[in-house]
């Protein structure tokens, strides 16, 4: 369950007859595109949003609460996040535990979400699973209260103190939210403290507060529910009566207005962060409330001040002074209030005093400057086609419709954004400017690397924040699923018993076209005209491949080079002609592979490929702008040392692949092979950029013949094949070890267990995937259920085997709380080494029918479709693989998924990385039995 802020939203609780209905459709942005929608009210109040949308047979629903963090009451913080937790847990009609199992089980996707303003419930399903949907969604609604047991409540408590630690205790920068809304915010506004709370709040709740705010908040009439995809109106309007006709419509929620803040004068704050290695300073100005007329100006100019190379804070701070890589500005608008944030991580060491001075240069040079038109031009088309990406797929679409109804009264209010900011001119601009942030106070943050406070803005004050203490043997932290309630069931008019699934509806491969050019680039398309737009990716082998170990890094160098302007464009220049297309363009390095991807409006396919052909054929080597990026690359790998799980992937690549593979250093490189790098490597590496063995993929609005024609250009492309260099796997491969890496005072320890295991090419890839998905696919995986569901140790726990043409690892991953390191450990232990035992003809069927299932929602949008015509041509793979792997999965027998788990799931030969608190920990993991090596954050071994 994802802490949210500002999400699109939707709701799924309803009520019993219809009392209005009105049939609309969102106002056609382009002529070409329209969103259409049936939207009733039942007599419970719930509103209900119908999109029928027959192009997958997948079904989206999205049931969005009108109750956030905004409603909480100092001393009770967290509730909201808490509960949507709660939400997840037992219903009185739904098997002990199946909320979070079936629905994956079913081959959907499930999750929720809590932000300041609301929460939300989503899931998307195969179509023959739309009804069970319905049944477990109402029960979940309008059921579940009778369920809650003390154990559930104690559980939960402890999941969501462990997303705590993941994202804010263990996270570099992860207090800054919290100093910002203490200091923004008068107390006991609704935005003065975080949506996920106080710990020491939810430790407090009771059994009587969970039943207390769900008889507050969660009826009927405060939800809307959306539905959209593959469904029959008529047959749908009835379904919705009966599942959730009968809940209660609750009282009247009293809505909020807004609560705009003002500030008497500016507050400056330093906070000394123990995972920080980069200084970063925040500057937040108190604004205006989503869907105030003024978000749209005030949108725009955070794109004007740093969204381009042009923008003026950009060229301050990155270009001319060099205190940072880049530099943002924005504005982020909730219900009730808005604020716009400038943000800028600056370089290693840089004091933050400098940066301050030099966002206000920026600042004094948009004022003399003023909005160029050219620049509004741009941004206005990077806007709509952002537009359209936003609705691309069903799931979008209701997340678009029941956000803008419940907060916009207006499900097709999409219509009237496209019309405002369409409408914003420059003089709009420079008035919201001038109203809302020159010389406006604001909230000032310095966090700093721990020991660094010399960095820090200059008189600013320390900021105070709660840090839990996790301690040993906690009694209330070792919980358990417990015994089930004891209860009198609602009673209902219908049968509430689970409904049977419709006919199942078996993935097609949608249909491909092939082609190739003269200079041997093989070209493979799917098109699609759900909406005007068009994906596109250029594979070009290589990648990391093609980097030496001594200055790896070269060609993730290069790839951000060639976007640094042409031969005849400056950055600058080049950046704006993207922009003013409405296109993106993007080149990266990966493992095995170069990728230049895009997406653009399908009448700007043309004149985006003659860019992309540009950056292509005539790059610019521009001296500065290499500086730029090196000096930038630097930063990153310095504040890749902040992050735990980094920390624990290089170490774990680092030993399984050995000194003498490539692959045992990141793409990126480190600061030692970064340092190393020059131009004459960056134009050395250049010449692997050829045609041959190359492959551009294309979905969307797009005809064969039309993509043809506009990639004909590319023929001006030469070049021949490249040898890719042979790599040498380690002759002993590191087994049955646990090697420790400190990270002092760390809340969770980062888990990473595995061994390589095959290449995507092997005959047993895909049958080492399926035989995985019992013990970590998700959160129905044995992983998942018992780290978190029953013991509440971690917030998620999964494994999987990764894709790639060389041998790639079987890795299990997780992070859980400090004191449960060894207790975790032992529990990963025993479900890899019973995995075979254990795996039964049940497990068999219930893998069967989970993938084939999914399949049906896994290809909807256009880059997952992208990504079926690159494993095609990357694993040259038949057009149909995804059906043929249908077939193999169902031929898959007990013998053979335990042959499968016996070959390459040997607990025995993995390794295991902990990335945790030495002080508290270390002497702990030694009683799992293997031997113990520790290492430095580096991943080498300390004697």
């Amino acid at each position: 369950m994802k802490l949210l802020k500002c999400l699109p939203v939707l709701t799924l609780f309803l009520a019993s007859c219809v009392d209005k209905q009105e049939s609309s459709a969102i106002e056609r942005v382009d002529p070409e595109f329209a969103i259409s929608y049936e939207k009733f009210t039942l007599n419970n109040g719930l509103e209900v949003i119908l999109h029928e949308d027959h192009s997958d047979p997948i079904v989206a629903v999205a049931t969005m609460m009108h109750v956030g963090s905004n409603r909480e009451k100092p001393g009770k913080t967290g509730f909201a996040h808490f509960f949507e937790h709660m939400s997840f847990n037992d219903s009185e009609n739904v098997p002990v535990g199946a909320n979070r199992k079936m629905i994956p089980e079913w081959g959907g996707s499930r999750n929720g979400g809590t932000w300041s303003d609301g929460t939300v419930y989503y899931e998307v399903v195969p179509k023959d699973a739309f009804e069970k949907i319905l049944w477990i969604d109402s029960d979940r609604f309008g059921y579940m209260i009778n369920t809650v047991t003390e154990a559930a409540l104690e559980r939960e408590k402890q999941v969501v103190k462990n997303e705590k630690r993941q994202r804010v205790d263990n996270a570099p920068y992860g207090y800054t939210d919290e100093i910002i809304r203490k200091n923004l915010y008068p107390e006991g506004h609704p935005y003065s403290w975080t949506v996920i709370g106080a710990l020491p709040d939810l430790q407090a709740a009771t059994i009587d507060d969970v039943k207390e705010f769900y008889t507050k908040y969660y009826g009927a009439a405060n939800a809307s529910l959306v539905i959209a995809g593959d469904i029959n109106i008529e047959e749908t309007k009835e379904l919705v009566k009966k599942w959730f006709g009968e809940i209660t419509s609750g009282p009247e929620v009293e809505p909020l207005n807004p609560m705009p803040v003002t500030l008497a004068q500016s507050k400056s704050l330093y906070f000394e962060d123990n995972f920080a290695k980069l200084p970063e300073l925040r500057m937040v100005i108190p604004t205006v409330e989503e869907y105030h007329k003024d978000t749209y100006a005030l949108q725009i100019l955070g794109q004007l001040l740093s969204g381009s190379k042009k923008a003026p804070l950009y060229n301050v701070l990155v270009e001319e002074q060099k205190l940072a890589p880049n530099v943002s500005a924005y504005q982020s608008s909730s219900e009730l209030a808005g604020e716009f944030i400038f943000r800028v991580r600056a370089n290693a060491g840089v004091d933050l005093d400098s940066v301050k001075h030099a966002i206000d240069a920026g600042l004094k040079r948009f004022e003399n400057d003023g909005v160029s038109a050219r620049d509004l031009k741009r941004i206005k088309a990077e806007l709509e086609t952002g537009l359209y990406q936003g609705v691309s797929t069903v799931l979008n679409k209701a997340f678009q419709l029941v956000q803008d109804n419940e907060f916009a009264g207006d499900p097709s209010y999409i219509t009237k954004t496209a019309k405002l900011t369409k409408a914003v001119t420059a003089s709009d601009v420079m008035r919201v400017y001038n109203q809302y942030i020159k010389g406006k106070p604001f909230v000032m943050t310095s966090v700093v690397p721990k020991g660094q406070l010399d960095l820090a803005v200059t008189d600013a004050q320390e900021a105070t924040v709660w840090i839990e203490d996790v301690k040993q043997n906690v009694a209330n932290e070792e919980v358990s699923q417990g015994e089930e309630a004891e209860y009198e069931k609602t009673p209902s008019k219908h049968d509430r018993s689970e409904p049977p699934f419709g006919e199942l509806p078996l993935f097609k491969s949608p249909e491909i076209w092939t082609s190739a050019l003269e200079n041997g680039l093989d070209i493979y398309g799917i098109e699609n005209n759900e909406v005007p737009l068009v994906q596109f990716d250029i594979t070009i082998p290589g990648g990391h491949l093609l980097d030496t170990k001594e200055k790896s890094g070269v060609a993730t160098l290069l790839t951000d080079l060639m976007l640094e302007g042409t031969a005849t464009k400056t950055p600058a220049e080049l950046e704006e002609a993207i922009g003013l297309l409405g296109a993106t363009i993007n080149i990266y390095s990966a493992g095995e592979d170069i990728h230049i991807t895009g997406a653009c409006l399908s009448k700007k396919f043309n004149e985006t490929i003659a860019l992309v052909k540009e950056i292509l054929l005539q790059p610019r080597w521009d001296e500065k702008e290499f500086n730029r990026l090196k000096q930038s690359l630097q930063t990153s790998l310095k504040g890749r040392e902040a992050n735990p799980n980094s920390i624990a992937s290089m170490a774990y690549y680092k030993l399984l692949y050995g000194d003498n593979h490539i692959f045992s250093i990141p793409s990126a490189g480190t600061l030692q092979t970064a340092e190393a790098i020059t131009m004459a490597d960056l134009k050395a590496y250049y010449k692997y950029l050829t045609p041959q063995n190359a492959s551009c993929h294309i979905v969307g609005d797009i005809s064969e013949s039309t993509a043809a024609a506009a990639l004909a250009t590319l023929n001006d492309w030469q070049g021949a094949a490249v040898l890719l260099p042979e790599q040498s796997l380690p002759e002993t491969p590191v087994a049955n070890t646990l090697y420790f890496i400190d990270v002092p005072d760390a809340k969770q320890s980062v888990l990473y267990i595995g061994k390589l295991a095959l290449s995507a090419t092997n005959p047993d890839a895909n049958n080492l995937d399926f035989a995985n998905e019992i013990i970590g696919g998700g959160s129905s995986g044995r992983l998942f259920q018992t780290l978190r569901i029953e013991k509440g140790y971690t917030y998620g726990a999964y494994s999987s085997v990764s894709n790639s043409l060389e041998v790639a690892p079987y890795t299990v991953r997780t992070s859980v709380r400090a004191n449960a390191t060894l207790k975790s450990l032992e529990i990963i232990e025993g479900m890899l080494q019973g995995y075979a035992a254990n795996f039964t003809d049940e497990d068999v069927t219930l893998t069967k029918n989970k993938l084939l299932k999914s399949n049906t929602r896994a290809y909807e949008s256009l880059g997952a479709k992208l990504s079926i015509l690159q494993q095609i041509s990357k694993y040259n793979k038949p057009h149909n693989f995804i059906e043929t792997d249908q077939q193999e999965l169902v031929a898959m027998t007990l013998d053979d998924y335990k042959t499968i788990i016996n070959t390459y799931l040997n607990e025995s030969d993995m390794i295991y990385v902990v990335v945790g608190d030495k002080a508290t920990q270390f002497e702990d993991v030694k009683k799992l039995g293997k031997p113990v090596v520790e290492l430095d954050i580096y991943g080498n071994v300390i004697k």
